[in-house]
């Protein structure tokens, strides 16, 4: 079952950028450079700030600067969000 959740995932990759704030922590993995412990810091601080406004707002997490950020900026999404 896990195989085929990344499947789907890695097939959903190729075709559109990872949502940052509707991603679960599997899709955040997948961001290049993304581990365990820097997906659970975006799900933290989606939650304690509602979403991210944009992806910029991505360099506010602990171990994203503007390297990482630019590295990914196209394959990365900020849905509106209602503040």
């Amino acid at each position: 079952m896990k195989l085929l959740s990344l499947l789907i995932i890695g097939a959903a990759l190729c075709f559109g950028a990872v949502d940052i704030n509707k991603a679960d922590k599997d899709e955040l993995m997948n961001i290049n450079g993304v581990g365990e412990a820097k997906a659970s810091a975006i799900i933290e601080y989606r939650k304690k700030h509602n979403c991210f406004s944009s992806i910029e707002e991505l360099k506010e997490v602990k171990g994203f600067g503007d390297k990482m950020l630019e590295k990914n900026r196209n394959n990365i999404t900020a849905s509106k969000c209602k503040k």
